[in-house]
């Protein structure tokens, strides 16, 4: 059966269940449109390896996506956002929303903004470049976490180890002044009790995934591609064991996920 072209699934890909979170914002904000998603489990984390392997996996999601003529790519991984996008962009011809972009417009009131993410992502320096553009005036201060993205694989999320680890990592961050902190991986909301642990109330934090799925939708109007009076399904895929991903994730979304299956990644 051919689909018409509103009726195609949105295709969103992560290292890993950090993307989840962006999941769950346009599940809520497009609750008409069926979702395919993919999660690198297998392969994680992104945020450690070299450029060259985070554009080669990332073009690999990306043709696994397509292989579901989904009608737009949602980048939900700041790694592969940040090494890749203008590969992709220059490659890629359906739309394409990432998470750099929305999450800097969205902690663009903020007069020093701290980014925390993973090595790969800090290194690139693409939130330092893109605030800068919205406004010379915003100060940037980057830090990377490299433990934060296995923590949250692991399912550990606000125990006494992942409070440790992020005092370790966050302190620096107290101390820089910041009045707003870029959650700059996907897996990262997933550990705002941590954070906030050691950063208390006061700073405010800029979770991408709202202001992503608010692109998505965004997108999607303009190109006349927003479904309606239907009742979206979601399709779950991963590179590693189908069971965990089914067990932590649907700790996460708050609903089972019955439909998750194991692909061979590296076929694509």
């Amino acid at each position: 059966m051919i689909l018409r072209e509103k009726d195609r699934p949105i295709g969103i890909f992560d290292s890993g269940l950090g993307g989840l979170t962006v999941l769950k914002e346009i599940q809520k904000l497009l609750p008409d449109e069926d979702l395919i998603y993919f999660g690198d489990n297998g392969r994680t984390p992104y945020g450690t390896k070299s450029k060259e392997t985070v554009i080669r996996y990332t073009f690999q999601d990306i043709n696994f996506l397509l292989s579901h003529n989904v009608k737009m790519i949602v980048i939900a991984c700041n790694t592969a956002s940040s090494c890749s996008l203008p590969h992709v962009i220059a490659k890629c011809d359906t739309p394409v929303v990432e998470v750099v972009g929305p999450g800097s417009r969205a902690a663009s009131t903020g007069k020093k903004v701290a980014v925390i993410g993973t090595p790969a992502t800090i290194e690139s320096g693409v939130y330092k470049t893109a605030l800068a553009n919205i406004s010379p005036e915003i100060q940037y201060y980057g830090k990377a976490c490299p433990l934060f993205v296995p923590l949250v694989e692991e399912g550990w999320w606000d125990n006494a180890i992942t409070k440790a680890v992020a005092a370790e990592y966050l302190q620096p961050v107290a101390s820089s002044g910041a009045d707003t902190l870029i959650l700059g991986c996907t897996h990262y909301p997933l550990l705002i009790p941590a954070i906030r642990s050691v950063l208390g109330d006061s700073i405010h934090l800029v979770n991408s995934a709202r202001a992503v799925a608010d692109e998505v939708h965004l997108r999607l109007q303009n190109l006349n591609l927003l479904r309606r009076n239907h009742h979206g399904k979601i399709s779950f895929y991963t590179s590693d064991s189908a069971e965990k991903f089914a067990s932590l994730g649907s700790i996460f979304l708050g609903q089972t996920l019955e439909d998750v299956s194991k692909i061979d990644i590296e076929a694509f």
